[in-house]
């Protein structure tokens, strides 16, 4: 999926996560993560975040993300949400959307 513009989904609320996709250069996954709960469970929120990409084919792409304590749904929901607003999608593939 090609990344076109800014693409932002979620809140800084409790329990949710910001996630904000821009287009980048080259082929590349760039993850800024910022987390209050990085130490504990950083790893496997970029893991996630990374699976998720890679499973709507996105890459070139600049991913910010500031985590609130959000459950792994959300962390998927609100990234794939992100991605379909960047790439300027109205038809969501339910295929790949888990």
């Amino acid at each position: 999926m090609k990344i076109k513009q800014r693409g932002i989904a979620g809140t800084l609320e409790s329990s949710d996560i910001l996630v904000v996709v821009s287009p980048d250069d080259g082929n590349e996954v760039q993850l800024m993560l910022q987390s209050k709960v990085e130490k504990q469970y950083g790893a496997a929120i970029r893991q996630l975040v990374t699976e998720t990409l890679e499973k709507l084919g996105v890459t070139g792409v600049a991913v910010d993300v500031k985590d609130q304590g959000a459950l792994d749904c959300v962390i998927r929901a609100r990234v794939q949400a992100a991605v379909f607003r960047a790439a300027g999608e109205n038809k969501v593939n339910f295929e790949v959307v888990s």
